[in-house]
């Protein structure tokens, strides 16, 4: 499958990117960046819920749902036109709320940190890319026929096969930012799962530049 760099210049990819980056009024390479970054970040946020009984069954009901249902890919330039409206954005941040937890914070200064960007752009733009995240997760379940958590998770795990070596700390340290070791095996069966199948960035430049 095609990598990151791939689904950025596709069509769909570039609208994506020049959205966003119109959006919080940010330099399109740092855009791009982030986004490269964040994507990954809140997918694998998304797989720690997907094995947590007490948040595994929300997920599924979200994903299951028809604001979730992968529409919203459809419809990329509406979506930036006039601004990011504020149904998305508020959608946006109860998913995030969701899915970070009380490490939202923490993963907000670390993309801040190494993007570059203020917080306030870096929350805008986590808003703006988590219902796109949750859409995309929602038309993979749908077209993979996953109807369980641990087949969530499975996926999840095939998606972010072959991450970047920054990327793998960045979400390491995001996830088990209290050191307690928790969460270390499971972060580590991300990168090594699905390495064949250009792991999650590839299902994405599968799914801009088809």
């Amino acid at each position: 499958m095609e990598g990151m760099s791939s689904m950025l210049n596709s069509d769909m990819g570039k609208q994506l990117v020049g959205g966003l980056s119109n959006e919080i009024g940010a330099d399109q390479n740092k855009t791009a960046g982030l986004i490269n970054m964040a994507m990954p970040v809140m997918m694998a946020a998304l797989k720690k819920n997907a094995s947590n009984p007490d948040t595994a069954g929300g997920l599924m009901n979200a994903l299951s749902s028809d604001k979730h249902n992968g529409s919203i890919l459809d419809n990329l330039g509406d979506l930036f036109s006039g601004g990011v409206n504020a149904d998305i954005l508020k959608d946006g941040a109860g998913i995030l709320g969701h899915v970070f937890g009380d490490k939202q914070q923490n993963v907000m200064n670390a993309l801040s940190e190494k993007s570059g960007l203020a917080l306030d752009t870096i929350s805008k733009s986590l808003m703006t890319l988590a219902p796109i995240a949750l859409g995309f997760l929602g038309k993979q379940t749908r077209e993979n026929n996953v109807s369980s958590p641990n087949d969530l998770g499975s996926m999840l795990g095939s998606m972010l096969g072959g991450q970047s070596g920054d990327n793998k700390n960045l979400i390491t340290s995001l996830l088990d930012a209290d050191g307690d070791g928790s969460v270390m095996d499971d972060v580590s069966d991300m990168f090594t799962e699905g390495k064949d199948k250009g792991g999650f960035l590839g299902m994405l430049g599968s799914l801009f530049g088809k």
